[in-house]
């Protein structure tokens, strides 16, 4: 080898070397470069979670408010159903009355017993049904008694007879029935 060629590698080798020497300190900085983004990733992926769950959260609260406005709903609507429905009852009693007090060949009793029919089925259209009440065990959930007489031929505790009819509207009372009871 010619001298020249021997000072060609030497000077090589100085230059690799001082890049060796910073290479360490480059892979130093790239670490924590790493380090840092790892940290600053876990920070993210923290909030991600932090805000998913909110975000959670939220929605199911949302949902539990929309059932209970929509059951809210619906109990008002029901009971403002029966409020309606009571102030016909009394109405349809009136048509009862006649009807049993009615004289043999009077025209105009054919058309009360049509419309006492007609408004008895609105009731039945619209789930209101007639509380059933004569022979059975009295019971102060469907049931106002407004006396209390002696009577053989039906037991001790129950109705005798029905002096105004109770309607139930699903699993509301809207009006008890007035009964008589046996003592």
């Amino acid at each position: 080898m010619t001298e020249k060629k021997k000072h060609k590698q030497e000077e090589e080798v100085n230059e690799t070397q001082p890049a060796a020497a910073e290479m360490p300190l480059a892979e130093n900085q790239a670490g924590a470069e790493c380090d840092a983004l790892k940290a600053q990733l876990a920070e993210a992926e923290s909030k991600v979670s932090e805000y998913k769950d909110g975000w959670q959260r939220s929605q199911a609260e949302f949902l539990n408010y929309k059932n209970r406005i929509a059951r809210d709903n619906e109990m008002l609507y029901a009971s403002m159903k029966g409020d309606i429905i009571k102030k016909v009852l009394p109405v349809l009693d009136d048509l009862e009355r006649a009807l049993q007090n009615r004289v043999e060949g009077d025209a105009w009793a054919s058309g009360i017993e049509l419309i006492a029919r007609k408004l008895q089925n609105m009731l039945d259209a619209e789930g209101v049904k007639r509380i059933a009440a004569e022979g059975a065990a009295f019971d102060p959930n469907f049931h106002e008694a407004i006396s209390h007489e002696p009577n053989g031929e039906v037991e001790s505790g129950h109705v005798i007879a029905v002096v105004q009819n109770g309607y139930i509207l699903g699993e509301r009372v809207i009006r008890p029935a007035l009964v008589r009871v046996a003592q």
